[in-house]
């Protein structure tokens, strides 16, 4: 069906998934209307997040089929609220996790919606303000209250931005608060997948020695040559970790499979903080870990609308470009089977607006 068949009320074409096996297909549905504090997007490209993955197949048993995932946003306003003063037709922007929240709570007046106490509404997946459950970025147009949609500066290539918007945004926030923009201070980043290639390129961006910490020793020579990190280390290598205790003032951690702490925490300097933004099944450490060495592990999502606008804008000034692997809408399933493979360096991103017609 193209779109000069859809009736008005089918108007935006989609790729959901409709049962657990998670297969995405084309799909036309219904987007809400303009409010008048909403921007209407017609999205150009959306990043392949794990949290695809894990709603399309079920992983939480909350999935609310049909499903459209899609989570990293970025595309070019195509109408405005009568009240929209931030945005105008035209305009280059971005939708991250979230779509709403209470905008009233402490965390939501701080601009921390993404922990807003009444709980933030997901992208995809989540109840919208009409009732209806929010579909994602794997379609041809979203609509949005103008709080949660974010410039992108003109310069700035609109796949690029959007792996920002999930993976980006995940690990800037965290290294932010807890000052890890600090020239001269040394960082461990667990891990090299979207969130961990990011996590370099905004260590060595902020000025810090930065120590690739992986199981993989076949991402040595991208870690170094590619990604401009210091060191690479095999986390598996005991001779080397031994050599590394107590030399990090961070770390940042994006592994999510199962993997024991301890030797991590020792690699910490006195007050040394561990940043955990991935998603393991159990974190388990010795208190002396934390204890002997006044260290911190702290946990982390994506952040909230402050935060997100002033990591594009950052960016945009200093050069950083996820690497990205930009894929037509058709092989969107083949790239979520490459994503649990690990296949992929380091972003897979739609092009929503040349693939989905």
């Amino acid at each position: 069906m193209n779109s000069l068949t859809l009736s008005a009320k089918d108007d935006c074409l989609g790729w959901a998934a409709r049962d657990v096996s998670g297969v995405l297909s084309p799909y036309n549905f219904s987007r809400r209307d303009l409010g008048s504090d909403d921007v209407s997007i017609n999205i150009t490209h959306c990043g392949v997040c794990y949290a695809d993955l894990i709603w399309t197949r079920n992983k939480l048993g909350d999935s609310k089929y049909p499903l459209v995932p899609g989570h990293e946003i970025a595309g070019i306003v195509k109408e405005v609220g009568s009240n929209v003063h931030r945005f105008k037709i035209g305009d280059h922007v971005g939708v991250g996790t979230y779509v709403n929240s209470c905008r009233d709570c402490e965390y939501c007046n701080d601009g921390l919606e993404v922990v807003c106490a009444k709980g933030s509404v997901f992208t995809f997946n989540g109840v919208d303000v009409d009732g209806t459950i929010t579909k994602g970025g794997y379609s041809s147009y979203i609509v949005v209250h103008e709080r949660y949609c974010f410039r992108i500066p003109d310069n700035y290539p609109l796949a690029s931005a959007a792996p920002l918007l999930c993976a980006g945004i995940t690990v800037y926030a965290p290294m932010v608060r807890h000052k890890m923009n600090q020239p001269g201070k040394s960082l461990g980043v667990i891990g090299l997948g979207g969130l961990g290639h990011m996590a370099v390129k905004f260590g060595k961006a902020f000025g810090l020695n930065v120590t690739v910490l992986s199981t993989s020793l076949s991402k040595k020579e991208e870690a170094l040559s590619l990604l401009g990190a210091d060191r690479f280390v095999v986390s598996s290598d005991q001779e080397e970790m031994k050599a590394l205790a107590m030399s990090f003032d961070f770390i940042v951690d994006t592994a999510s499979g199962d993997h024991p702490f301890d030797p991590y925490m020792s690699l910490l300097k006195i007050s040394g903080v561990l940043v955990l933004v991935g998603f393991p099944s159990e974190v388990k450490l010795s208190p002396a870990s934390l204890n002997l060495g006044l260290r911190t592990i702290s946990g982390s999502i994506t952040g909230g609308t402050k935060v997100t606008q002033e990591m594009i804008d950052f960016c945009a000034a200093h050069k950083i470009y996820p690497n990205i692997e930009v894929i037509p809408i058709q092989y969107a399933n083949e790239a979520l089977e490459r994503l649990i493979n690990r296949d992929v360096k380091y972003r897979f991103v739609i092009d929503i607006e040349n693939s989905l017609k």
